[in-house]
């Protein structure tokens, strides 16, 4: 088969089939339409169901049934977007006005998921079938051909009610996301009516009738006077808070209880925030917390925190709404659909676009039962008609050959071939001018609609379809009329299926939380050769001396507000708060230094934790295994980072030991095949952090330094080498970088 090869540039087929595949996602897949206020699997799921005939009045379907069918249908996109689509639809603390009734485990407010869709049943709410699907047969909407071309989908669903504002969208497509907050039904309703009456109504009188967000969390949204900037661009950031009820308890005590969370706080959030709640009492960010429990049910949430007496409730309020997602920003990106591409929509331009909508279907709804009227009154006419001259009809048939020769007489009056009792009955056929369809309809009639009474009810059917025409044409043709069949329409929803606001609109004061300032005392930190970390206070210590001198790896009197400098052997220095390290009992076990800071038992070794304030105000002394040394100015590792590297090292290189040289003189290095070696500590340069240090010792091929001693001038200490006491004041001073002396076993 001959070919033309076509030659272009790569990145103009590349451009261009991306900017295709983006299209496509944004518009068939992520971002909902103006009109319905849905995505395209949404509004297959809706339209499958009711093609299934799962209406609100009938039994339950299984999902599995319902996902299977929209899959083979019309989304063949996977069974688990179709089934993810059709759970939030019927979840009520999402939608603010659930279009699916699940049945079964359709998961929960805390982020439980749904149960498979083998388990679960669902099927139409009343209100998706009366305000979403009705009219489908009048030709309201445009139909078009499914994935494959058998079956035919609708391009949108006639929604009567502003479903975008009403449930919202959350979607990401490519580039673009979409975040549109759920409003309350009746006060979309009156909005609508309002603008439908008044074009011209100005944005303060919209926002008269739409206060604000209505989440089906409930909470309150604080910033009011920042909402209609937000509706005038269709983008801002919205911020709620939970609502917090103080009650008594037994005793005098008082329990604070969050009744209504955040929208934003949905799922695994919920369990977040009691983490976080906890997470308060145990970094001693306050100590009025007693107890924390989520007593949240289908009746709705309570979490309670109980208090101990005397707390001060109104703080530990601000504290969590400071501290925890009790209070919360819902980014607003009013982003769909409309006339085929996407568009940042204002509150005004939404339902402008929802009203244009209800009068297109209107018109098509209102045209197509006119069509109808005029051919039942083109009928009834002729039907009334024909009784008046009935003998003439039933001797034209009798006297025709053919049902088409009796046709052509009654439609055209030719009288050939009919054969007629008189000549007068040819002339008066002869005149006959009866319509096809009113022809059609004469040779259809059955004998007993000649009856009087049968006759009686056709002129009163005829005088019911004259009516009808003239309403519709009425409705048609007056804008005023039409628009008073919306408003009706709309005001019969509002009152069968509107509900009372959930969340409150106010304007509420920045929180400012001043801290209360913390009991300052000395603690003793202790932490065992497990690494496990407490701290105690001095009294304690005092008291079990001996036990925690022999228990415990590092033991360190600092105060409790204070930080502490935890160096390692790979070279870097955490910080920790000492707040931050549980407070008790001698025998608490503690906490792991690795749950404190970014420590990591399994890949260093503590080699020294000094506390922050002594070590700003001294020097520290650097010695590694490879025998490198050097002095460092303490004000370097008074950092805002929880980890930074302490000092440089060569590699396979390690930390031995980290140590203030306060009133020492002296340093003595201990390698691992007993050398010593004794010298000044002037003779180590100060060097900065990221320094790697100078020689401090001549090693052996397999040799490293195991210990580094300092010494002052009335110092005596003594060390134990191969079974020998060293008193390590009486070595030979040396010079830095020599061999030193080996210690022979006694």
């Amino acid at each position: 088969m001959d070919g033309q090869v076509i030659r272009t540039e790569y990145s103009d087929i590349m451009q261009k089939s991306y900017i295709d595949y983006a299209m496509s996602v944004i518009v068939s897949r992520a971002l909902p339409d103006v009109r319905d206020g849905l995505k395209p699997v949404q509004r297959r799921t809706l339209y499958d169901m009711y093609e299934l005939g799962i209406r609100y009045d009938r039994p339950y379907r299984k999902s599995a049934r319902i996902v299977g069918d929209t899959m083979g249908k019309y989304h063949p996109h996977g069974d688990s977007s179709i089934y993810g689509a059709l759970v939030v639809l019927a979840q009520d603390f999402k939608m603010g006005l659930p279009l699916v009734d699940g049945h079964g485990n359709f998961g929960s407010i805390e982020g439980d998921g749904a149960a498979a869709m083998r388990y679960t049943e669902a099927r139409l709410q009343k209100i998706t079938q009366e305000a979403f699907l009705t009219d489908m047969d009048k030709g309201v909407v445009s139909f078009g051909p499914n994935f494959d071309e058998t079956e035919k989908e609708p391009e949108v669903l006639p929604a009567r009610i502003p479903n975008l504002l009403v449930n919202g969208s959350e979607g990401i497509a490519v580039g673009m996301v979409t975040s549109i907050p759920p409003h309350n039904l009746g006060e979309v309703i009156d909005a609508v009516i309002a603008l439908i009456k008044d074009s011209e109504l100005s944005d303060e009188k919209l926002l008269d009738y739409i206060k604000g967000p209505d989440f089906p969390t409930g909470g309150i949204v604080i910033n009011k006077d920042e909402l209609k900037t937000i509706y005038q661009t269709g983008s801002g950031k919205i911020k709620i808070r939970g609502r917090v009820e103080l009650e008594k308890a037994k005793g005098g005590k008082e329990r604070l209880v969050i009744t209504e969370i955040p929208y934003t706080m949905l799922g695994a959030n919920i369990g977040k925030f009691l983490n976080d709640a906890a997470a308060l009492a145990e970094t001693k960010k306050t100590t009025d917390i007693v107890d924390i429990s989520n007593q949240s049910s289908k009746d709705g949430i309570r979490i309670v925190l109980e208090l101990k007496k005397g707390a001060d409730a109104e703080y530990l309020k601000n504290l969590l709404y400071k501290k925890t997602r009790l209070e919360d920003t819902f980014g607003v990106n009013m982003l769909a659909v409309a006339n085929g591409k996407p568009e940042t929509l204002s509150l005004r331009s939404i339902l402008e676009h929802h009203i244009d909508f209800q009068f297109e279907i209107a018109t098509k709804k209102y045209q197509n039962m006119l069509d109808k009227e005029l051919h039942k009154k083109e009928i009834q006419e002729g039907l009334i008609r024909a009784c008046d001259v009935i003998d003439l009809i039933i001797e034209i048939l009798r006297g025709s050959q053919s049902q088409k020769q009796a046709k052509d007489c009654l439609v055209n009056g030719v009288t050939e071939g009919i054969k007629f009792k008189t000549a007068k009955s040819e002339k008066q056929a002869a005149r006959l001018r009866f319509t096809e369809v009113q022809a059609a309809a004469i040779l259809e009639m059955r004998l007993y609609k000649l009856i009087g009474l049968e006759i009686d009810a056709l002129l009163a059917e005829h005088k019911q379809t004259l009516d009808n025409i003239t309403r519709y044409e009425d409705i048609l043709n007056n804008y005023q009329s039409m628009a008073r069949v919306i408003i009706d329409e709309l005001e019969g929803y509002k009152k069968e299926f509107g509900h009372p606001r959930k969340t409150s609109i106010e304007n509420a004061q920045e929180i400012v939380l001043e801290e209360k300032k913390i009991e300052e005392f000395p603690v003793v930190f202790l932490m065992d050769r497990f690494g496990y970390a407490r701290t105690i206070d001095e009294s304690t210590y005092e008291r079990n001396k001996e036990a925690a001198d022999t228990e415990n790896k590092v033991i360190l009197h600092c105060m409790n507000t204070g930080k502490l400098c935890v160096f390692t052997d790979t070279g870097k220095q955490h910080l920790l708060k000492v707040l931050d390290v549980p407070y008790g009992k001698f025998r608490d076990k503690g906490t792991p230094i690795d749950n404190l800071c970014n420590y990591n038992s399994s890949e260093e070794a503590a080699v020294a934790v000094l506390p922050l304030e002594e070590v700003k105000s001294c020097e520290l002394t650097f010695v590694t295994e490879a025998g490198f040394v050097k002095r460092v100015g303490g004000e370097e590792f008074d950092v805002s980072k929880r980890t930074i590297a302490a000092t440089k090292l060569q590699e396979d290189d390690r930390v031995a030991a980290v140590k203030i040289a306060d009133a020492q003189t002296h340093l003595v290095l201990r390698t691992k095949e007993d050398y010593l070696l004794r010298y000044p500590l002037e003779e180590i340069p100060i060097q900065k952090k990221a320094a790697m240090g100078v020689h401090g010792i001549k090693l052996g091929a397999k040799d490293k330094v195991a210990e580094a001693y300092f010494l002052d001038q009335e110092q005596v200490p003594e060390v134990e080498i191969r079974g020998k006491r060293v008193a390590l004041n009486r070595l030979h001073i040396g010079k830095r970088d020599a061999k030193g002396s080996k210690v022979r076993g006694s």
